[in-house]
């Protein structure tokens, strides 16, 4: 059950963004990380945490995103070199 709740939120492919261009899921995902990340900073009053926090998210959304990227790459040229069995 928490997994599921989980991913109808935090999975692009599978939350309400999944029909839109992976480009545009990934900057709606990072507006979102942002947008939560000031939420708790503000609501635990240590402002200071914004900025290290915003890079943290930055690094960590560029990093899942380049590497879906390659495994997607990967995937594709492994297909494209199969060939069909006889």
């Amino acid at each position: 059950m928490l997994k599921q709740t989980y991913d109808l939120v935090m999975s692009s492919d599978r939350n309400p963004l999944a029909t839109l261009p992976k480009k545009t899921r990934f900057q709606l995902m990072s507006v979102l990380a942002y947008m939560w990340t000031a939420v708790f900073v503000v609501w635990t009053g240590q402002i200071v945490l914004f900025g290290p926090s915003v890079v943290g998210h930055t690094i960590l959304l560029v990093g899942v995103f380049f590497t879906a990227d390659i495994f997607r790459l990967a995937r594709r040229r492994v297909a494209a070199v199969r060939l069909p069995t006889p």
